[in-house]
């Protein structure tokens, strides 16, 4: 191997060494870490943050690259690897290492204050440790740079290319098609899924949990799950791969789809290529691709019927009481009821989309500086009342819902919806791949979507663009239509449309 790219690749891996020590110190102050540790391990976190950063962005790191760009013995995937670093590079440089260590120190207070709130039910706990996230996020876009929105410097980090102008086009094209299906939807009789809100022991979900986590091929051997007060998944390499979920004793949905959403995410980066560890090409392609991995395994395969012909008789063998007048497709219908409700996380496919935007319009605002953190609740029920129909009871169940914004992720959301939008078309490819694809699920296995997605999308890292993965996988950029069509014949059948 050429020596300089030897000596490149030692240096980003003692660089992603680095990054990922402050990633496992973030999961323990997300679950295991005592109360008392919270200051101390902020400082920690910020400390090997800044160090990372400083050697990135150290002007012999430059050298190196620019040394590599101009190496015409770089094989097709060496070469990619310098020229996204090297973005990379350039971008971070932008990036002042002491503004880098004082996001750290105000995400750390900031996800503790949420935390805070969130057990009091009171936003003022959160607004102001808020506030100075906001200001850093403002400062932030200004170093990245940005043409014509602020907020698109905050997006190009979770999906390149990502602009306030395509956002909001997809969302002006996509929530009128969506509204007219739900005002159909609505004339319908509606369904009756009172079911879900019965007594469920924690251990017995946690089990089942588990269990579906195994299903769909999630390693044990390279990962864990564990409790915490917002679901997620973290990675240290694609060898140790971490998601969370929660439980609610009152509501069997909440840690299901919590833990086949995580789970989505996590097939993704242990599907990344071990051999890349801490270069590009060992990294996920974008936000929204990694969001259509999660929407896909929750939505297009564990809200389907024939996941659910498979599971269900496990399911009403652990909770006989709960589920033994329900049949299987009472059960199916019961899960994908479609109305308006509070929280994102268990909103059904359609009205999802409605959360999505309120948050993207009030991050917009809040980059923009057309709204400051202490409008947030006031401008958060405005919004949920006038697209969904529905009144905020309380913070915890309004605007202190995510954890997000505690961490700093402004220029996120967005990628849920488009996820989706992917999620869909890469269903409707897997199927003309596999014809049999429902059958086999129906009899407990994915073995053939799992091979596909590790051929199609896992194993490229970095190398394509989210549209240029697309295109690869599918034959076409992305395309809203089959999400439209999707949702249309999936819920014109349950509900009789």
């Amino acid at each position: 191997m050429n020596k300089s790219y030897e000596a490149y690749r030692k240096l980003f891996q003692e660089i992603a060494d680095l990054k990922y020590a402050s990633a496992l110190m973030q999961w323990d102050q997300e679950t295991y870490l005592p109360p008392k540790g919270n200051e101390i391990r902020g400082r920690q976190i910020a400390t090997v943050t800044e160090i990372a950063h400083r050697m990135f962005t150290d002007p012999k790191t430059g050298d190196l690259l620019e040394e590599l760009i101009n190496n015409n013995k770089l094989n097709h995937r060496e070469r990619k690897n310098v020229e996204l670093s090297y973005l990379d590079y350039e971008k971070n440089k932008k990036l002042p290492s002491d503004f880098v260590r004082k996001m750290s120190d105000s995400v750390n207070k900031s996800f503790h204050a949420w935390v805070q709130a969130r057990k009091e039910n009171d936003f003022t706990i959160f607004q102001q440790p808020l506030q100075e996230i906001i200001i850093l996020k403002r400062q932030e876009a200004e170093y990245l740079g940005y043409e014509k929105h602020p907020y698109d410097a905050l997006m190009n980090e979770y999906d390149k290319g990502l602009t306030v102008a395509s956002t909001d086009k997809l969302f002006a094209d996509l929530i009128p098609q969506l509204s007219i299906l739900l005002n159909e939807i609505n004339q319908q009789k509606q369904i009756n899924n009172e079911f879900l809100q019965q007594h469920f022991d924690k251990d017995d979900q946690w089990r089942f949990g588990i269990d579906l986590l195994k299903q769909i091929h999630f390693d044990f051997d390279a990962g864990r799950q564990d409790i915490s007060e917002h679901p997620f998944t973290i990675n240290f390499n694609s060898q140790d791969v971490r998601v969370t979920t929660r439980i609610d004793e009152k509501d069997f949905a909440n840690m299901t789809w919590s833990c086949l959403h995580e789970g989505g995410h996590a097939l993704y980066e242990q599907g990344l290529p071990i051999n890349e560890y801490g270069l590009p090409l060992g990294e996920y392609c974008s936000l929204s691709i990694h969001e259509s991995q999660s929407r896909l395994w929750e939505n297009c395969i564990g809200r389907s019927l024939p996941f659910w012909k498979f599971h269900y008789s496990k399911l009403q063998k652990i909770f006989p009481r709960q589920f033994e007048n329900i049949s299987v497709e009472h059960f199916y219908k019961g899960i994908n009821k479609v109305i308006p409700s509070l929280i994102r996380t268990e909103a059904d496919e359609l009205t999802y989309h409605f959360h999505v935007m309120i948050r993207y319009e009030i991050e917009k605002k809040l980059i923009e500086g057309t709204i400051e953190s202490n409008d947030i609740p006031a401008i958060w029920n405005e919004y949920y009342e006038k697209l969904l129909g529905v009144k905020v009871t309380d913070d915890k169940n309004g605007c202190l819902q995510d954890v997000h914004w505690s961490h700093g992720s402004f220029g996120y959301f967005a990628t849920y919806s488009i996820g989706s939008l992917y999620a869909a078309q890469l269903w409707n490819n897997i199927h003309k791949a596999n014809s049999r694809v429902n059958s086999e699920i129906s009899f407990g296995n994915t073995d053939s979507i799992f091979r596909w997605l590790q051929n199609e999308i896992y194993a490229h890292g970095r190398y394509f663009t989210s549209e240029e993965l697309c295109k690869k996988a599918t034959g076409e950029t992305l395309n809203p239509a089959y999400f439209i069509n999707y949702a249309k014949h999936k819920y014109g059948e349950i509900y009789c449309i």
